[in-house]
């Protein structure tokens, strides 16, 4: 939470300079001429209109891509910052808490509220580190798309395959298809930087090792979830719809 906080400052003096993002396929219209003249347009956004961030991406996921624009490093550095605060980044590491806390991981942490808080506050940095490196600084500096491309028509096994691709391959800015090194590196350069505030007995190669390979697992669920999500958000109508490309 550390780490995440100064980038509610910097992304927010950056949005007031520069134009508003495209919105997202559960993201509302931004049609007001300006951000502090817009309401919240259904309970989820009000229940985080405090993150004015969040309301000009999807607040499920932000990095559904909705068109196909080359990305500036500035529009990555403010998808990192959305990611990183997101709603799918908050109940992932609320999950992956409490499954962690039930199998006493990391041991160093102990049990109670107190671990479980330590537990939580160090899945929020490591994807903020991992959205950092990843994201921002990564996909900038070798010119490569960090979102995700929602494929239609595709059956569950094609789906499951795509997600799985997608983890190892994505796109340059482009358009070229190339290996995913940010989305691969990133998540190894945050675990290591991990270990800087991890307890002692839980920095070994072995357990920055394990925790990379899960955040390539949540990786490929994510993919998954973000595949059905335009479908799930016409269902349940969670918020006004974008047509996506």
């Amino acid at each position: 939470m550390i780490l995440a906080a100064p980038w509610f400052l910097i992304c927010n003096c950056a949005m007031a300079q520069q134009p508003q993002p495209d919105a997202a396929p559960d993201a509302t219209s931004q049609s007001q001429p300006s951000q502090t003249t817009s309401q919240p347009a259904n309970p989820i956004q009000s229940s985080v209109v405090l993150f004015k961030l969040l309301q000009q991406k999807s607040l499920v996921f932000p990095d559904l891509a909705t068109n196909r624009r080359r990305l500036s490093s500035l529009e990555k550095f403010k998808l990192a910052a959305n990611n990183s605060v997101a709603l799918s980044t908050i109940g992932e590491a609320l999950i992956a808490s409490a499954y962690d806390q039930a199998t006493n991981r990391p041991s160093g942490y102990h049990q109670g509220f107190e671990g479980y808080g330590k537990r939580f506050g160090a899945d929020m940095a490591r994807a903020a580190s991992d959205n950092l490196f990843g994201t921002f600084l990564l996909a900038s500096a070798l010119h490569q798309d960090p979102r995700f491309f929602v494929k239609k028509n595709l059956s569950f096994g094609q789906s499951v395959k795509y997600a799985a691709v997608r983890v190892v391959y994505t796109s340059k800015d482009s358009g070229e298809r190339q290996v995913n090194y940010s989305g691969l590196i990133g998540p190894l350069m945050a675990e290591g930087l991990a270990n800087a505030y991890y307890p002692d007995k839980n920095r070994t190669a072995g357990s920055t090792l394990t925790r990379y390979a899960s955040d390539l697992g949540w990786r490929f669920g994510g993919n998954l979830l973000r595949q059905y999500w335009p479908a799930i958000n016409r269902k349940l109508r969670l918020a006004p719809e974008t047509p996506t490309p």
